[in-house]
């Protein structure tokens, strides 16, 4: 009987090990499945015409403004998770996939620029009637340039905005990620670009360029999170080249005095790949703004300080909603 329950008991166990080595990319997404279901978030699909929208959501809208939140470049909604951790339950999540990311819509046709995806999201608040009421809107990295446009060009859906490490903002210094990339211009090397790795010591690299902190991550894990990418990095290359070119490169400079919303930055300090200069630049632009710099952390302050940064939303909504910010206001 012993023989047989140690067997039974062993065959889930060979199944893990063998998926962990066989197949690193299925148990990264079960892992993801996992996280959402532990948190509550639930996956649900949009329609403008035939335009499908995939996100995740927790809590229904109440009293408190509904937060929508962009994700970066090449990343999916399941980013926000680790800050959906640490804020409440009863609050009104929405993680969106971003323009032809995961279960979004990818097409040839579409305008993949920052005000083009800016036009996607407002299309994506329609379809949920997210805009019924003036919502938070959270953005990191490329996701933070779009937030930044969206409130610019869309001022009566949003009450308040936080920008994290945001891109389309030019800088007097470069950061080690600009360098690299002016490098692999000159050596004709382009299509090598840092972000999209394409082998398990490519993603590493990616991760130290990304991140202060240093993660030990095993190599099945490096080849699990490649071999997700893989398939999607032609599509990588062509967004990257389109938000990083003339039309895109500026776009949050080119709005940021147009947005009149209170708005939050957080930034890592040792951020290698857009320079922490920028929360100064957008600090002299935008009215009410509320700058705060993370010591020791780099370009991913979502997976760096999950806790810290879910904190300073929470108490930066919690201030716009007091009663002497809003005297101060009237």
């Amino acid at each position: 009987m012993f023989v047989i329950a140690g067997g039974t008991l062993a065959i889930p166990i060979l199944a893990f090990v063998a998926s962990f080595l066989l197949w690193p990319s299925a148990l990264i997404r079960i892992y993801y499945w996992y996280w959402r279901r532990a948190l509550g978030m639930q996956v649900r699909y949009a329609y403008y015409d035939d335009y499908q929208f995939c996100y995740s959501y927790r809590g229904r809208p109440g009293y408190r403004p509904s937060i929508l939140m962009l994700h970066g470049f090449s990343a999916h909604k399941d980013m926000w998770l680790s800050i959906v951790k640490f804020l409440p339950k009863n609050l009104h999540l929405v993680c969106v996939d971003m323009p032809g990311h995961e279960g979004t819509t990818r097409s040839d046709l579409d305008d993949y620029s920052i005000s083009g995806q800016a036009q996607r999201i407002h299309q994506f608040v329609e379809c949920i009637r997210l805009n019924r009421r003036p919502f938070h809107l959270v953005g990191t990295s490329m996701g933070g340039n779009v937030a930044g446009v969206y409130a610019a060009q869309y001022p009566e859906d949003i009450c308040s905005l936080t920008l994290i490490c945001p891109a389309g903002l030019p800088s007097t210094t470069d950061s080690k990620f600009i360098k690299q990339l002016r490098e692999l211009q000159e050596s004709e090397s382009i299509d090598r670009i840092p972000l999209i790795p394409s082998t398990p010591e490519e993603m590493s690299d990616m991760l130290k360029l990304c991140s202060y902190v240093r993660f030990k991550v095993p190599q099945q894990i490096l080849q699990g999170l490649v071999d997700v990418r893989i398939p999607h990095n032609d599509f990588y290359r062509k967004l990257f080249l389109e938000i990083a070119n003339e039309k895109s490169r500026h776009s949050l400079h080119e709005n940021m005095s147009k947005i009149k919303v209170p708005t939050q930055v957080i930034w890592g300090k040792q951020d290698q790949v857009l320079d922490v200069s920028g929360a100064n630049l957008l600090a002299s632009a935008i009215p009410d703004c509320h700058v705060y710099i993370l010591e020791n952390c780099g370009h991913s302050v979502v997976v760096e300080r999950p806790r810290k940064t879910a904190n300073l939303i929470l108490e930066f909504l919690a201030l716009l909603h007091s009663p002497y910010y809003m005297k101060k206001q009237a």
